[in-house]
């Protein structure tokens, strides 16, 4: 049954501002069960909802108030334009979800969190003398936990990307992922990690998370026992929570300020810079060759062999030079498509194409080798590294084999 909780006086004070169809005597302060929130539920004319209102929304104002927590609006999408469409005609929409604080940017006090696209349909058609009701509902006194459950149930809604839920998680933990990304050159200054990752565009947190993770697991190898150790990358989990991205963080002191982390980092992102820029300008070229260097098979490879030569300057310097061979490109990426074992089916596109574990292990091989000749990547140790999986594969099977025995 409705009841007015504790939050009576904001809801007054809202409902004076925005006059709802409820104001008189049938507007009440709901509660979530799940997670305490209070709220209303309401109907905003047009006119009253879009001057107060805004979708420059941050997850964590107190902290990090220059990301937001909103995708970017989507205005080429048909379903969007579809929308607008139906604004101008009159319709009223609902499910839009709003949080009502002035904590910060005082004009706007109603933060819009979920239904930013109808909220924007809603806006276009205002410019144009459309005033309707629509539904909304609105959240008060949200703390941090509270806000990010909003904003995932929001955004759910429309299908929220696996990129945007790993990266309203990592803001509610904090900046630390993202400025040791400025840090190091993977994101320029300024710049939040992508929402939904795609060529030639900002990393996503998945992505950030692999590269620390591998680095970390590559330091437990011992380089002497190289041949007979399962060295396979991991790909860290997304668009769920990641005990084993959680486990590193905790159990790993200094992290963000581990010099040779930072300094591997560092050099992966000239990595990634040189091999964009072996093709920049060239026409003709297939687009995954700029690229190249952010296939996840390469970039948890690359990073988790700098975790095993951590130790070795010579050769860790030898992985660090990759970026120098530009004769082609870095990566030869040419080459890499032309990579193939006999075992592999007729689909098979070369090497660093895939991302599943057989690809990531053949990529470690090869940035192993590649460190021991420092002589960059070529035909002969393209194909020398498949093999040399191959055999390793076989060593480990049998291992497993004599311990059941």
């Amino acid at each position: 049954m409705p009841k007015i909780l504790k939050h009576a006086q904001i809801l007054k004070q809202f409902s004076l501002e925005f006059k709802p169809l409820e104001e008189n005597g049938s507007l009440f302060m709901l509660e979530d069960k799940c997670t305490g929130a209070s709220y209303c539920e309401c109907h905003i004319k047009a006119s009253a909802m879009v001057p107060l209102s805004t979708l420059d929304v941050p997850l964590d104002p107190e902290v990090q108030s220059e990301y937001r927590a909103n995708r970017e609006i989507n205005e080429n999408h048909p379903a969007f334009k579809k929308m607008q469409e139906d604004a101008e005609k009159g319709r009223a929409f609902s499910n839009i979800v709003a949080e009502y604080i002035k904590d910060f940017d005082k004009a706007h006090p109603l933060k819009i969190v979920g239904g930013q696209h109808r909220f924007r349909a809603i806006k276009d058609a205002m410019a144009k003398h459309v005033d309707e009701y629509h539904q909304v509902k609105v959240y008060f006194k949200l703390d941090i936990n509270q806000r990010l459950d909003v904003q995932l149930i929001s955004n759910t809604n429309i299908a929220i990307s696996p990129d945007l839920f790993d990266r309203m998680q990592e803001t509610v933990q904090g900046p630390q992922l993202r400025n040791w990304c400025h840090t190091v050159g993977l994101l320029p200054l300024g710049q939040d990690i992508a929402y939904q990752y795609f060529r030639g565009g900002p990393i996503s947190v998945r992505m950030a998370r692999s590269f620390i993770t591998n680095y970390i697991n590559g330091t437990a190898v011992d380089p002497d026992r190289f041949r007979d150790t399962n060295t396979t990358p991991v790909l860290c989990e997304t668009g769920e929570n990641d005990p084993m991205w959680e486990a590193l963080k905790n159990k790993t002191l200094g992290l963000w300020a581990s010099p040779k982390l930072l300094e591997a980092a560092k050099e992966f992102s000239l990595l990634v810079k040189a091999q964009r820029d072996a093709f920049a300008g060239k026409r003709g070229i297939r687009p995954d060759y700029p690229e190249k260097a952010l296939n996840a098979a390469v970039y948890s490879a690359w990073f988790y062999v700098a975790g095993i030569l951590r130790d070795n300057p010579v050769r860790l310097e030898r992985h660090f030079a990759l970026k120098n061979f530009s004769t082609k490109d870095p990566l030869y990426a040419e080459a890499l498509a032309k990579g193939k074992h006999k075992t592999d089916s007729d689909n098979y596109r070369g090497l660093g194409y895939r991302t599943d574990p057989q690809e990531r292990g053949r990529m470690v091989e090869l940035f192993y080798l590649q460190a021991e000749t420092g002589k960059g990547i070529t035909k002969r140790a393209i194909d020398a590294a498949i093999a040399a999986w191959h055999a390793k594969d076989a060593t480990l099977v049998s291992q497993k084999k004599r311990e059941r025995v």
